[in-house]
C-alpha cells in the first residue's frame, strides 16, 4: 500500500506538472462542473463532440474521456470517430457508460467504443455488469447495485478488454483485472450534485496522460473523494463550488496521505 501511496502522490503532481489537454465528449447538463472541475485540478479543458470537429481536435490532445450522459445527436454521430482517432493516436481515453442498459441507443454505443479497447472505464455498479453483458438493472444515471456487487463483472471486463475499470459508489472499486483496490473515501453529498460521476471520468482520462493507467485511474479517484471530504457545506450549491477550491488547494502529497485505500 506504500508504494500505491507513493504513485497516486507522483500520478496527481505529475499531471499538474504537465498540464494536460483533456478532450471530452461529455453531457451538456455536467459541461460547466467538467470543464472546471479539469481546471481546479490542474488539467485543461477542451469539450466539443460534433462530428465535423471532434475527431480533428482530438489530435492535439493528452487525453479523451468519452461520456454518454446526455447524449444529442451531435454526441451519437461524433463519439466513435473521435475514439478511433485516439485509438490510433495513442491518445488515453476512459469510457464512462452513463445510464446504459435500458436505453438502446446509448447501450449500444457503449458497447462498440468498449470494442475499441478504452485506457480505463469508470461507471456505477449496473453500469459495469451491462458492459459485461449481464442485466445491470440501473436507473437511470443511478445504480441499483453496490459497487462490490460489481467487482467480479469489473474484472472480466477488464481482462477481456485490456483495461483498468472503476466501479463507483460509497466504496470505489479499481481493478486491472489483476490488482484490485478499494477507495473507501468520499462525501455521501457528491451524488446530491450533478456531474460528479462526469467529472470524476474526466479526472480519470487526465491521470493516464502522465501515469500508468491503474495507478492513475485510483489517483482520480482519490483526488476527487478525499477533496469532496475537505468541503464543510452541507449544501449542494455550496458543495459543489466549495469542491472546486477544494480540489484546486490540495496537495499531491495531502491526498497520498488522506485516501483510505484496502486491497482485494
Amino acid at each position: 500500500m506504500k508504494e500505491l501511496r507513493a504513485g497516486i502522490r507522483d500520478s496527481i503532481d505529475a499531471m499538474r506538472m504537465r498540464g494536460p489537454l483533456v478532450h471530452g465528449a461529455t453531457g451538456s447538463v455536467t459541461r460547466a462542473l467538467v470543464a472546471d472541475g479539469l481546471l481546479a485540478a490542474g488539467a485543461r479543458p477542451m469539450l466539443t463532440e460534433s462530428e465535423q470537429e471532434a475527431p480533428v481536435l482530438v489530435t492535439i490532445a493528452d487525453a479523451l474521456p468519452v461520456n454518454l450522459g446526455s447524449l444529442g445527436a451531435d454526441g451519437m454521430a461524433g463519439m466513435l470517430p473521435t475514439a478511433r482517432v485516439a485509438v490510433s493516436a495513442g491518445i488515453p481515453w476512459v469510457l464512462d457508460p452513463t445510464a446504459i442498459g435500458l436505453a438502446p441507443v446509448r447501450t449500444r454505443m457503449a458497447h462498440e467504443l468498449l470494442a475499441l479497447g478504452p485506457t480505463a472505464v469508470r461507471g456505477n455498479g449496473s453500469e459495469v455488469v451491462t458492459l459485461a453483458g449481464g442485466a445491470g438493472g440501473g436507473r437511470g444515471a443511478d445504480s441499483t447495485l453496490a459497487p462490490d456487487a460489481a467487482a467480479a463483472a469489473a474484472r472480466e471486463v477488464a481482462v477481456r478488454h485490456g483495461c483498468v475499470v472503476a466501479v463507483s459508489g460509497a466504496v470505489d472499486v479499481i481493478t486491472d483485472g489483476g490488482r484490485t483496490t478499494r477507495v473507501d473515501s468520499g462525501s455521501p453529498t457528491l451524488t446530491g450534485v450533478t456531474g460528479t460521476g462526469c467529472l470524476l471520468g474526466a479526472l480519470t482520462a487526465a491521470h493516464p496522460a502522465a501515469a500508468p493507467p491503474f495507478v492513475a485511474t485510483v489517483a482520480a479517484t482519490a483526488l476527487l473523494t478525499v477533496a469532496s471530504e475537505r468541503v464543510t457545506h452541507p449544501g449542494p450549491g455550496s458543495f459543489r463550488v466549495a469542491l472546486l477550491d477544494a480540489l484546486d488547494a490540495l496537495t499531491p502529497a495531502e491526498v497520498a496521505q488522506e485516501v483510505r485505500l484496502s486491497w482485494g
